[in-house]
């Protein structure tokens, strides 16, 4: 899990809280202000702030179901140009395949599966393990420091 592009300047992190929100809040602002550190744009930050929040409280509440027995893991690294987070959590996972699309008409009403869909809109890109217990996100910075 090393950076591929810019070797210089990269901050390696690795974060393991118990399953409640507020320990991720804080882990969410400590990985925002290195971004801010870096000069990445507030729309990058503003992206990278929501898929992180949604990522978090996904791990925190749907696949640790809040229990404070288990542990979320969030690790990843940042550089000039590029960030890359993993979280993990300690549930059963699951299949991004069957989690209903939330624009299509039936699920207008539901709120499933907008977290995954505004975390694809945000990151360019997000993975998931096999067991579908941990995400990868990842964003590249988009070149301009104060693109709003």
């Amino acid at each position: 899990m090393s950076p591929t592009n810019d070797m210089s300047g990269v901050e390696e992190f690795l974060f393991e809280i118990p399953s409640e929100t507020s320990a991720g809040l804080k882990v969410q602002e400590t990985i925002i202000q290195k971004l801010q550190d870096r000069g990445f744009s507030e729309r990058d930050i503003f992206g990278v702030r929501l898929a992180l929040e949604e990522a978090l409280v996904n791990a925190i509440k749907h696949g640790n179901g809040s229990d404070l027995s288990k542990q979320v893991r969030i690790e990843g690294w940042v550089n000039s140009d590029r960030l890359r987070v993993e979280i993990e959590d300690e549930g059963p996972g699951f299949s991004v395949a069957d989690v209903p699309d939330p624009t299509a008409d039936e699920n207008l009403e539901r709120p499933s599966g907008r977290g995954i869909m505004l975390m694809q809109a945000f990151m360019n890109s997000i993975e998931y393990n096999d067991r579908g217990n941990c995400v990868i996100l990842e964003k590249q910075r988009d070149g301009s420091p104060d693109a709003e």
